[in-house]
């Protein structure tokens, strides 16, 4: 009995071009996702009434312009190592 929360990041590779990367920053509450950050829209998107809320107050903060960046950061610095597995 409790509440489950979770947040999965995943880096989506297309090509090994390092083109076609697509970076989904999911966040989930009790199984449930409740909002998503993708870099391929740009933005957060809110799938509940909880996170629509939460997407249009992020989409105009920090958060944001730190999503922006997890692109390069995170998935193209680790390109050569998940590509190597």
């Amino acid at each position: 009995d409790g509440y489950f929360y979770q947040v999965v990041r995943q880096c989506r590779y297309s090509s090994k071009d390092l083109q076609g990367i697509e970076f989904i920053d999911s966040y989930v509450f009790n199984q449930a996702e409740y909002i998503r950050f993708n870099s391929t829209v740009g933005k957060f998107v809110g799938y509940t009434e909880h996170g629509v809320k939460n997407a249009e107050a992020w989409n105009k903060g920090p958060e944001l312009a730190g999503e922006l960046g997890e692109l390069e950061r995170y998935c193209k610095l680790n390109a050569p190592i998940d590509y190597s597995a």
